[in-house]
């Protein structure tokens, strides 16, 4: 089945030639179906990449999901263009009243930043705490889960010296939940952070239940105990190339990156990359989706 998307989205060409399954807002309109309403805040910097890499996710379902994008009102991104969010983003008042099926916080580059410091950080409080009442499941991404653990555990950000930077192996936890059926038991998944989830911290300090980790990465995955949280500190939706591209960034920029760890062959950064997480990923928001979301969320949203 299709992802519904805004007429004239420059993700619906990309993805069409990728035979992803892309219905616009003039098709869906002549389905009587009931389909899944899906937000996606959108903290990411680079915002028409961002879209592409979760709606490709996404679409890897036989449900029909409705996508909203959503972003901080006032806020300016300095990598997309003001007339893309302007054409085809929300603001938060323009959908607070309304409850919706799903939504995804994503990352955003703010590892080094202080929540206080973060210039929309109470329009982003507002919003998680919002999810409670009115979203049936809520799924963050890195820099995503570490404002999920503040508002929801009073939790800080546990800086790192140096990015953590690559692909890594993660171990499926031993314990049954429907996120991880079908996952292998372990499975490798994309980071890119200045902050690290140890696994000590969400034993001690929260309710939490980790279903996977790594030695290196620390929790990558963890769920609320009524599901209406998942937390995933890495970046399931990179492309094969995403490491790569920010690597040169921070290299253009002269702030030395190290390589990228267990991601370019042979460690040679000339050679290109492969997606080794593809699989995992697709399962991941796939299972999300059905057990999470489609499972439980009532008929009628209203």
């Amino acid at each position: 089945m299709p992802i519904k998307v805004p007429n004239g989205l420059p993700a619906n060409a990309v993805l069409a030639r990728e035979q992803v399954f892309v219905m616009t807002e003039d098709r869906a309109s002549h389905q009587d179906i009931r389909p899944l309403n899906l937000l996606l805040l959108n903290l990411m910097p680079n915002k028409i990449n961002t879209e592409i890499q979760y709606l490709r996710k996404l679409s890897n379902t036989p449900l029909q999901v409705n996508i909203k994008l959503l972003r901080i009102e006032e806020h300016i991104s300095h990598n997309t263009p003001q007339s893309h969010p302007d054409e085809f983003y929300v603001n938060f008042e323009e959908v607070c009243h309304r409850n919706f099926d799903g939504l995804i916080v994503t990352g955003a580059p703010l590892d080094k930043v202080e929540f206080k410091d973060v210039d929309y950080w109470s329009e982003l409080t507002r919003i998680i705490c919002w999810s409670q009442e009115h979203v049936t499941s809520t799924l963050f991404s890195c820099w995503g889960v570490a404002a999920g653990l503040k508002v929801f555990y009073d939790l800080d950000m546990v800086p790192r010296e140096e990015k953590l930077s690559g692909v890594f192996m993660e171990q499926t936890a031993s314990s049954f939940d429907t996120l991880i059926r079908g996952f292998d038991d372990t499975f490798l998944a994309p980071f890119s952070r200045y902050i690290d989830f140890p696994t000590r911290m969400f034993n001690e300090h929260t309710d939490l239940q980790i279903l996977a980790e790594g030695e290196e990465s620390g929790v990558y995955l963890a769920v609320s105990p009524d599901r209406k949280q998942v937390y995933v500190t890495g970046h399931p939706e990179y492309d094969a190339t995403t490491l790569a591209d920010e690597y040169r960034r921070d290299l253009k920029a002269n702030k030395s990156p190290r390589l990228p760890e267990h991601y370019f062959p042979f460690n040679d950064p000339a050679l290109k990359p492969s997606c080794a997480w593809r699989s995992h990923a697709s399962m991941l928001f796939g299972n999300w989706l059905n057990y999470y979301v489609y499972q439980s969320t009532p008929f009628k949203l209203d």
